[in-house]
């Protein structure tokens, strides 16, 4: 057991500022579990969001030491401590208060992304033919768990606010699940270019190196969702078959 000191974000009516707080730490124990012990002992209003401590439901999502990461899958034996730990709220969203932040433009974006639409069955009994190959290639971007580490990332949204003309890296992958999938015959990629700013992204992978899921975001759903916008609107043969198609 040894004491370890912490820096954590505490909400004041003129913004906030970071707070020392001490607690013994043992073997095993996660940021999360310290979180929860200081708030026992010496901060019971201290608000942070969690939920199913096994790194599946996205909720604990913070800065540690300036890094984004998941509070319940990070143990205290890979943070250093020879000074205080940092603990903050996602840079990229409002603090509602503490360690608790306002992600609910996320779910405002999913909600206007056109939904899956399957083409009609293939078969007499009404069902589908499917390569298994098709089928193993949207399955990483179900892996999602909504944590929006990569949206707290992304340069466009936390340097620049532009979360209402950029989707970001999240809704990306949403997308891509879509878009990639082999009944679906809904048409996004105008909202991709429009609606959603996909050449926004510079593609510096920030958003693959937090990703708790290991979900390849950048060369897996949006360079290829960048590529389908490209073909579209700027390969100049396929603008000129468009021409003559009218």
């Amino acid at each position: 057991m040894s004491k370890v000191l912490f820096n954590i974000w505490r909400s004041t009516s003129s913004g906030g500022e970071f707070r020392e707080y001490s607690t013994d730490i043992t073997e095993g124990m996660v940021v999360l579990d310290a979180i929860h012990q200081i708030q026992a002992e010496s901060a019971n209003d201290l608000a942070v969001r969690w939920n199913c401590k096994a790194g599946k439901c996205g909720s604990c999502s913070a800065e540690i030491n300036g890094r984004p990461k998941l509070m319940c899958m990070t143990r205290m034996s890979d943070v250093p401590q020879d000074k205080p730990i940092m603990v903050q709220p996602m840079k990229a969203f409002p603090v509602i208060r503490d360690l608790v932040t306002d992600v609910s433009a996320n779910y405002r974006i999913k909600q206007r992304i056109k939904k899956f639409k399957p083409r009609p069955p293939d078969a007499p009994d009404g069902t589908w033919r499917i390569d298994q190959a098709d089928v193993d290639r949207v399955q990483e971007f179900r892996k999602c768990i909504e944590c929006f580490l990569c949206q707290n990332v992304c340069h466009v949204i936390r340097e620049h606010d532009l979360i209402d003309e950029f989707a970001g890296p999240r809704h990306m992958v949403y997308t891509a699940a879509l878009e990639m999938h082999p009944l679906d015959v809904e048409d996004r990629v105008g909202d991709l270019k429009y609606q959603d700013g996909i050449g926004y992204c510079n593609i510096t992978k920030c958003c693959t190196n937090v990703c708790p899921e290991n979900i390849t975001i950048t060369d897996n759903a949006i360079i290829p969702l960048k590529e389908r916008v490209a073909d579209r609107y700027y390969d100049p043969v396929k603008k000129l078959i468009r021409f003559f198609k009218k």
